[in-house]
């Protein structure tokens, strides 16, 4: 079967232990293998048991996407008006071992409208222009985030599917973004196999 990463914030959940079976679950039913963060690696060198926990979790971490086929990643905003950072770092790094990426978020606002939201508002150039009250433009492309995660997802063969849905306890826009996954990676059926 398929690898596939499952990148995200989800992690940072009380359950997050749980939550990660759920989205392995779902996996399994579209023949995919869900590979999370927080499992074990087969194989991790010995060496690495010296290393401070958070370079053992950052090296873990990209040892799995190496052992996958594609990163379906949650860009749900976290902390800000776009998608944790770590995730848009494995998103980016998938991109560039040539892995597909796919990407879905439980919150559908417009980008440009969530930065301005986040830095209090801003003011609009008669040529439709934002600029926040740093004095800096405001990104405005009409895209779910920043232009080079939309950008790369969707040059990877990826698609990046948003929903307004509960931020942090939904997964039927995990499971449609699992579905796409599937059909892109295995050319299946997008029927859910129990």
């Amino acid at each position: 079967m398929t690898r596939v990463y499952l990148a995200g914030p989800d992690v940072f959940l009380p359950d997050a232990a749980d939550w990660m079976a759920r989205k392995k679950a779902i996996c399994t039913g579209y023949r995919l293998v869900g590979v999370s963060p927080l499992d074990d690696l087969p194989g991790e060198p010995a060496a690495w048991a010296n290393l401070p926990e958070w370079r053992r979790i950052a090296l873990r971490n990209e040892a799995h996407i190496r052992s996958c086929a594609a990163v379906i990643a949650n860009l749900t905003p976290f902390r800000g008006p776009s998608a944790d950072a770590g995730t848009v770092y494995e998103v980016g790094f998938a991109r560039g071992l040539g892995l597909r990426v796919f990407g879905y978020a439980t919150v559908a606002t417009a980008f440009l409208d969530r930065t301005l939201s986040s830095i209090g508002g801003g003011r609009r150039d008669p040529d439709g222009s934002w600029w926040g009250a740093d004095g800096m433009l405001v990104e405005q492309f009409g895209l779910f985030d920043n232009l080079m995660i939309e950008g790369g997802i969707t040059e990877s063969g990826g698609t990046v599917i948003c929903e307004d849905q509960d931020r942090w306890h939904d997964l039927s826009v995990f499971e449609r973004c699992v579905q796409a996954a599937a059909t892109a990676l295995l050319g299946a059926s997008t029927d859910r196999h129990t």
